[in-house]
């Protein structure tokens, strides 16, 4: 998503049509929610591997439990907001005077839905991942 910019052929010296992902501030907060998650996962992996091997650390589980809870709700939330411009892009909105822009920027739109997809994908991952956590801890705590 960050290396998504299309210019039309026909832009001329005066006048260049370009879309690029940084022109719109959700898909920013999308790229940078993205990004914030992945960095997080990847400090929270090698605490993952220490709490399978280690019995005995309920509470720190736990605490990862809730950050990946937060980090679930910061994804969500930057592919709900870029998933909303996508849609105008596709669509449009004739009340607000909206072009859809995705006739002429069809690679622009491709590679941002492929983004968004690959998002709610990771939601959808993460949920299970925090399910059999909770799960997980809850059995061992009786």
């Amino acid at each position: 998503m960050g290396t998504t910019d299309e210019t039309l052929p026909f832009s001329t010296r005066a006048f260049i049509f370009q879309a690029e992902y940084d022109d719109i501030p959700a898909f920013r907060f999308f790229v940078i929610s993205n990004g914030t998650v992945c960095g997080y996962l990847s400090l929270s992996l090698p605490m993952a591997i220490y709490h399978v091997i280690r019995k005995g650390a309920a509470k720190s589980r736990a605490l990862l439990i809730f950050l990946d809870a937060i980090m679930l709700a910061v994804l969500t939330a930057g592919a709900s907001t870029a998933a909303a411009i996508v849609y105008l892009a596709h669509k449009g909105n004739a009340s607000a005077n909206w072009l859809a822009i995705c006739q002429q920027y069809q690679s622009f739109c491709n590679r941002v839905t492929g983004s968004l997809i690959g998002s709610f994908g990771a939601v959808l991952i993460l949920i299970l991942l925090i399910f059999l956590s909770g799960l997980v801890l809850s059995k061992r705590a009786m």
